[in-house]
């Protein structure tokens, strides 16, 4: 199966690729942190201002580790809170982007991390950050809702193989 894919980011062109894994990259090139949160067989996504559906997921705050960005991440966007499992990470390469900027804010090759999350607490959704809405969805119909690229499937997939159930 594919796991490299090429993504057109505000007209920079990436090379995106799956990674499965059960360690880090280098912290210090991590970009994001994102994951797939279940309840009762369903996947939480959130409705984020300006980009739709997505699962929780963003930027680590100075002194937090992955994990922690993630816990915090769920709490802000999707009000759960849960049993972390890392998936792996998707390796953002800017090699071949012509528009890179050296002394910008993205290191040439960094990490998006993914975890899952099983989820043991649903607070009452807030809507006091991005998100504007959270809903559950079918693991089948995921990419009915989301932004679909290949790699979504492929976490989707080592997201469902991490079951602790």
């Amino acid at each position: 199966m594919i796991n490299t894919t090429l993504a057109n980011w505000d007209g920079n062109i990436v090379k995106l690729t799956w990674k499965p894994s059960k360690v880090l990259p280098d912290e210090k090139l991590i970009t994001s942190v994102h994951g797939y949160c279940f309840n009762e067989g369903n996947i939480l996504l959130v409705k984020i201002k300006d980009r739709g559906f997505n699962t929780p997921g963003g930027h680590i705050e100075k002194g937090e580790s992955a994990e922690d960005t993630f816990h915090r991440e769920a709490l802000e966007e999707g009000y759960v809170n849960g049993k972390v499992t890392l998936l792996g990470y998707i390796e953002v390469n800017h090699e071949d982007n012509p528009l890179y900027e050296p002394d910008g804010k993205y290191p040439l090759v960094g990490y998006q991390v993914y975890y899952r999350m099983d989820i043991h607490e649903i607070l009452p959704f807030q809507g006091d950050y991005e998100a504007t809405a959270r809903i559950w969805v079918e693991p089948d119909l995921f990419t009915n809702v989301i932004d679909d690229h290949i790699l979504h499937r492929l976490i989707l997939e080592e997201a469902l193989k991490a079951s602790n159930h």
